[in-house]
């Protein structure tokens, strides 16, 4: 049961029910469309006229497209399906590696992409994320709706503001501030982690897809986990709930974290943990091979390599362990370039995880992302999608 917080409680009015309606016809069009309007009346139970009046609404916002389907002798059957190919939203990835500024469709599905180089200075890399978002709006030939921005930082979503980037060493830019400015659109920013696990809610593989509570843990140059419950992300007092990567585990880490310290997870388990394991391991300089290489390495059978990513893989299960045992969730899914060597180092995080877990601790399902490469980028996108497949609540 969850309690009615009678300071943000709203009361159902007469339009209350039909707009409930209105996104549970949309998000079956979603998930399971191509669909017709009969499936979606006996999957729901509402009736045919009602179904009509709503597919009307939705094909006039342009949210529906209609198709027609084989016939199997008789009419085509006319099918629903998201619209494709037509930009609706803009998404800013300000990955520590490639920046990227994209438009997707409603499906998620990149339409159009701007890149830029790094910059540590935050006057320049918000004037190079208005250039690229002017670009994108004006090659569009559809209304863009809004901007997301993914970054690694404390933000405050509630304000929608960035508070503190360790990589970057950014106190309180005013990148959305100014980009929102700029395009004259509503921009919404959140931490990486954080539109990274909106991304597997919303993108990732059935079994996250499904599940109500999940904590995504990310992996780059950091650790960042996105906590997820009930369906949505708990961002906690000030919106920076989740930072499990700065949690103390141990001391002398081969590497500091971002603020410093050389007892957080971040610094046993980050990436660059990894490969500084690797340069002691090669006596060479940890800065020759990239992370991405040092996975290929180890996937192709390099000793060297797989040692470092096994000893990084046992404090990746104790930080998890830690959090299983704090919050005790359905599933975990590791994200970032690590999940290129899951099979590798799977067993590993497991056997680490048990030793940290007590046994009265029900199981729990560990799993690497689906997402691909960009999961930040489809955190960013999802920032203006979710909003408008996520159910209104009263």
């Amino acid at each position: 049961m969850k309690r009615i917080d009678l300071k943000k409680a709203t009361v159902a009015r007469a339009n209350t029910i039909r707009d409930i309606n209105r996104q549970i016809v949309l998000n079956y069009v979603r998930e399971k469309g191509p669909i017709s309007r009969a499936d979606i009346a006996r999957e729901t139970k509402l009736q045919r006229s009602t179904i009509s009046l709503i597919v009307t609404e939705l094909r006039s916002s342009g949210l529906v497209d209609e198709i027609f389907g084989d016939s199997s002798g008789g009419r085509p059957p006319a099918l629903l399906t998201l619209p494709t190919a037509q930009p609706i939203a803009i998404g800013v990835d300000l990955g520590t590696l490639k920046p990227t500024v994209a438009t997707c469709d409603l499906t998620g599905r990149i339409i159009d992409r701007e890149e830029f180089e790094t910059n540590r200075d935050s006057a320049i890399t918000t004037r190079s994320v208005i250039e690229c978002t002017r670009k994108l709006i004006g090659r569009g030939k559809h209304n863009i709706e809004g901007i997301g921005v993914s970054i690694p930082a404390l933000v405050d979503a509630k304000t929608r503001k960035i508070l503190y980037s360790p990589y970057f060493k950014w106190h309180q830019p005013s990148l959305a501030e100014d980009l929102r400015e700029a395009t004259g659109l509503p921009v919404f920013v959140d931490n990486d982690a954080n539109a990274a696990a909106l991304a597997e809610l919303w993108f990732g593989r059935p079994e996250i897809r499904d599940v109500r509570d999940f904590i995504l843990v990310y992996i780059e140059n950091g650790i960042g986990t996105g906590i997820v419950l009930d369906g949505q992300i708990h961002r906690g007092r000030g919106g920076v709930a989740g930072e499990f990567g700065h949690m103390r585990i141990g001391t002398n880490a081969p590497v500091a974290c971002g603020t410093g310290s050389s007892e957080c997870w971040e610094a046993f388990a980050s990436e660059k943990a990894a490969l500084a394991r690797y340069a002691n391991i090669r006596k060479t300089n940890g800065s020759q091979v990239s992370f991405a290489r040092l996975v290929d390495l180890a996937v192709g059978g390099e000793t060297e390599a797989l040692t470092a990513l096994r000893e990084t893989a046992d404090y990746i299960g104790i930080g998890l362990g830690n959090i299983i045992q704090g919050l005790s969730p359905e599933a975990v899914v590791i994200g970032g370039t690590v999940a290129k060597a899951w099979d590798l180092i799977a067993d590993d995080v497991h056997r680490a995880v048990k030793r940290v877990v007590c046994y009265e601790v029900p199981s729990i399902r560990i799993m690497a992302s689906t997402l691909g490469s960009e999961p930040t980028l489809l955190g960013a996108f999802s920032l203006i999608l979710a909003a408008k497949f996520a159910l209104v609540t009263v």
